[in-house]
């Protein structure tokens, strides 16, 4: 039977990229790694809607690769001199030896593998998190959040969706040039864009914050102080003890009960918390967007994928670290490959996304987006 295209849940989205950034923050596995960032792109291509923000996951893309680069630099200034294929010395600069610093100095293999799988770990938990921001939309991301996280939620929103609104200014900047027909790329049209696309995305952040205000965001209600701080108090404490529980199984050496068991009393707390600035809260939501089969399998691909990383990290936390000293090829775990395949599921469990199939299809597509990030 055909499918109805329409757009998922975006805290269905969030949560996959969420499983697979938290598989990628476990390994220094390569070839995990590249699995990931793939699997990654691959839904990012089928499951794309045309939206504003949907363009943002090319920028994630180009941060992920200088992300690299950097790591690796500053391995050629600042790193350790451990391993024993040494490939170039520089000059060093002479330092007391109390620092623990060293610039210039010999570069091995070792350490040159070592900070290349650094930063492909911190590149792939960025491109998870790019794949999240090209699908799901930010304002009915604010809008699935529950009212006692409101106050929060519209500061996060704003944050997650700066890189989005820059992309976005930044396209309408470079189009401007090219009518007026002056280069669009290298330093000297980069200078002549920086105060265009700065003057925009501060313009849309004051549009965004009269249109919350308007709405009543960041209103009391009529709850009585003493329930309002009792709610903030324990969402505050839940989110807390699921941070050290996630210390805890993402640790090397930390205790037991820094693991499965305070994460699981910090969501009892916070969804407590949630429960009762729910109620104080006095919000109502206009057509909620619907929770379905499609979401829920969405969610556990990446949380399936998340849970076996994490399970593997404590029974065998070798196979998940790339060795390096000595350097050889690494052993690829292939049951954590197999499921990191599963990652790519939501490229067919998603339902399609409405397409626009003529002019006038796009012109509404474009109207509706700029309505829905105005709202």
């Amino acid at each position: 039977m055909t499918r109805l295209p329409r757009s998922l849940h975006a805290v269905s989205w969030w949560l996959w990229a969420a499983g697979l950034a938290t598989a990628a923050s476990a390994t220094s596995q390569p070839v995990l790694l590249v699995l990931l960032a793939l699997t990654a792109a691959y839904v990012v291509g089928a499951r794309r809607a045309i939206t504003p923000w949907s363009g943002s996951y090319g920028a994630f893309l180009r941060i992920a690769a200088v992300v690299v680069v950097v790591r690796v630099l500053l391995y050629v200034l600042l790193g350790d001199a451990g391993g024993s294929h040494v490939l170039v010395r520089l000059p060093r600069l002479p330092l007391p030896a109390g620092w623990g610093v060293r610039i210039g100095g010999p570069l091995t293999a070792e350490g040159l593998v070592a900070a290349v799988e650094d930063g492909l770990r911190l590149g792939t938990v960025l491109i998870c998190i790019g794949a999240a921001n090209a699908l799901a939309s930010p304002a009915r991301l604010l809008k699935a959040l529950p009212g006692a996280l409101y106050e929060v939620g519209v500061a996060v929103n704003v944050a997650v969706s700066f890189a989005p609104q820059a992309v976005v200014a930044l396209g309408r900047a470079r189009r401007a040039r090219r009518l007026r027909g002056r280069d669009d790329r290298g330093l000297r049209a980069l200078r002549g864009m920086a105060v265009p696309v700065l003057e925009d995305a501060l313009e849309r952040s004051v549009d965004l914050a009269a249109a919350m205000d308007a709405r009543g965001f960041g209103r009391r209600g009529s709850a009585p102080p003493r329930e309002r701080r009792l709610a903030a108090g324990l969402t505050l404490l839940g989110l807390l003890a699921i941070c050290a529980g996630t210390y805890g199984l993402l640790g090397a050496g930390a205790p037991s009960l820094l693991g499965v068991p305070m994460m699981l009393t910090g969501a009892v707390v916070a969804v407590a918390g949630f429960a009762i600035g729910n109620r104080a809260s006095g919000r109502t939501h206009y057509r909620p967007d619907a929770w379905r089969a499609a979401e829920w399998a969405v969610a556990a691909c990446g949380l399936v994928v998340a849970a076996s990383y994490l399970v593997v990290a404590h029974v065998d936390p070798t196979s998940l670290d790339a060795i390096d000293q000595p350097l050889k090829t690494p052993d690829v775990p292939w049951p954590l490959v197999v499921t990191s395949m599963f990652a790519a599921l939501p490229a067919w469990l998603a339902p399609p996304v409405p397409r626009p199939t003529a002019r006038r299809g796009r012109v509404s597509a474009r109207v509706a987006n700029r309505v829905e990030v105005a709202l």
